[in-house]
């Protein structure tokens, strides 16, 4: 099967998207893998599947391989890739709004919005902290949560942006165990569906350094959901203002959240790197 698709990055964190509509895709979890593999597929991070819509308020679907072959619910950079991808290859032409689109997601509705400067903002809604929306074992709701890995004890804020986060303080992102102690927290048993780790060093109060170990993929050089956890954690826990400044190793986000009960914007640059096609 010849399978036509386009390769894209936000910030550095790189996808293979496919286009569902004009063309019948119908992958099982081992090709997802060859796609995303760097030395015998495209390689990326996560494949990214535009799909009509089934839900008559939204113009598309949208859905999230890891690059594992599993499917996960929500994907920050991902998002802004695929508002770029649906209007570059005109998809969005018979659309009253072009430029700002609804997309149903496996965890809801999210809207994202292109600039002229190719910037894409995207309302990615509200945080969720109780613990069986994360979904994270716990007692009660808290501000932080102190979990065992190995005999330490580890202190993090845990929250779903659509998918679920663990955030974790650092003083230096540079030397901070991404690899070591992202793969024990992801696998955790407090989480039952994984987690993505987020290592965050707090610069001031408009600005941030954050590394994430991504759940299903390992630590990519950008995770726009991500980064609304970091920030959305370092509010809550009076670190941070209500805009800032997320630089990752891939390049820079800036992530608004007004406080309890509202949306988080996500607003960052989505980039074509090229297009072709790949028997699988």
């Amino acid at each position: 099967m010849k399978l036509r698709f386009t390769k894209m990055h936000g910030a550095g964190n790189d996808f293979v998207v496919l286009d569902g509509i004009n063309q019948h895709i119908d992958l099982s979890p081992a090709q997802y893998q060859a796609l995303a593999d760097r030395h015998f597929g495209v390689g990326c991070d996560q494949i990214l599947l535009v799909q009509a819509a089934t839900r008559p308020d939204c113009d598309f679907r949208y859905r999230i391989f890891n690059a594992d072959g599993g499917e996960v619910q929500q994907c920050g950079n991902g998002a802004r890739c695929f508002a770029r991808f649906v209007h570059d290859q005109g998809l969005t032409k018979d659309l009253p709004s072009k430029r700002e689109i609804r997309v149903e997601t496996a965890s809801g509705v999210i809207v994202p919005k292109l600039a002229d400067d190719g910037q894409v903002t995207v309302n990615m809604g509200p945080p969720r902290f109780t613990p069986t929306d994360i979904p994270f074992m716990a007692a009660e709701q808290a501000l932080t949560y102190v979990i065992d890995v190995d005999g330490e004890a580890i202190e993090i804020s845990v929250l779903s942006m659509g998918n679920p986060h663990a955030v974790r303080v650092v003083c230096d992102v540079d030397s901070a165990p991404v690899q070591v102690l992202g793969a024990k927290i992801e696998q955790h048993p407090s989480f039952p569906e994984r987690v993505n780790v987020g290592f965050m060093q707090v610069l001031h109060r408009r600005e941030i350094r954050l590394r994430v170990f991504e759940r299903g993929s390992g630590e990519t050089l950008a995770c726009g959901t991500g980064a609304c956890a970091a920030v959305v954690a370092g509010i809550s826990r009076g670190l941070l203002d209500e805009t800032v400044q997320v630089h990752t190793r891939g390049g820079d986000l800036s992530i608004s959240w007004a406080g309890s009960g509202s949306d988080v914007f996500l607003t960052g640059p989505a980039v074509t790197v090229f297009q072709g096609e790949i028997e699988l």
